[in-house]
């Protein structure tokens, strides 16, 4: 006797959209979703589509009417509510565009939970295109099954991101000049953090001061070799999630 086919299938395409869902709820899509789901998966009447809203999670729809130019859809049923994401934060420097864009992708990826870039003396890049950020961290929360998407917020500078430091949040400081190790820091850290790394040509020394000085920085190194802005970033996350995050042993356990 053949197995019965999962459902909802795993080859179902996974949008976000702007709306927040309902059982039943009839969803009309145009512009790129639709392009997408015409183009590219093709789908046609009664097909299973995944849709999230980032804020009560993630549900099955069918299609009901594919269109040249729109599709319309009507949810099923909730599937998973909306996940539980690390209490992380991401500080990045801003980079060049193409460095930058891979970090907002892989940090989302991750699992980070806000990303707030920032500006420093040695910044090559000094905007964000706010659009074009939305869309990457949406691609990849859709490609990696996330149902939360993190906030992206628009570059601060350095002096004004430590002077409005929330006292309860550590702050992980990658510092090439030295620091404690990462893995073990984070290990030993419970509660709300972030980390912070710096541009292509790392924070001169009167950022480094001004950083080592707050309250709440603690230096961490990465290792022995000098990695680029985006390579210490991801690493960093990596590591924290592996410690202190939902890849560690004690994700999920109840105290």
């Amino acid at each position: 006797m053949p197995a019965t086919p999962a459902w909802p299938p795993k080859s179902a395409p996974r949008l976000f959209v702007e709306q927040e869902l309902a059982p039943g709820m009839r969803v009309a899509l145009e512009g790129n979703p639709a392009h997408y789901l015409i183009r590219v998966m093709r789908v046609t009447q009664g097909d299973t589509v995944i849709l999230c809203d980032d804020s009560t999670g993630e549900w099955a729809a069918h299609v009901t009417a594919p269109g040249k130019r729109a599709v319309c859809l009507e949810t099923d049923r909730l599937l998973r509510p909306r996940e539980a994401v690390p209490d992380l934060w991401l500080c990045p420097a801003l980079l060049k565009k193409d460095r930058f864009d891979l970090v907002l992708e892989k940090a989302t990826e991750l699992g980070i939970d806000a990303i707030h870039p920032v500006l420093t003396r040695r910044c090559v890049a000094d905007k964000l295109n706010p659009e074009r950020a939305r869309t990457i961290v949406t691609e990849a929360a859709e490609q990696c099954a996330r149902t939360a998407l993190p906030q992206v917020t628009q570059p601060v500078k350095l002096d004004s991101l430590l002077a409005d430091w929330p006292q309860e949040r550590a702050l992980f400081y990658a510092d090439e000049n030295g620091g404690d190790a990462a893995a073990a820091t984070f290990a030993a850290h419970r509660g709300p953090a972030a980390i912070l790394t710096g541009p292509e040509g790392g924070f001169d020394d009167a950022e480094r001061a001004a950083i080592r000085a707050h309250q709440q920085a603690v230096p961490i190194t990465l290792g022995p070799r000098i990695l680029r802005g985006e390579t210490a970033t991801l690493a960093a996350i990596a590591v924290w999630m592996a410690q202190a995050g939902d890849w560690s042993a004690d994700a999920g356990r109840v105290e």
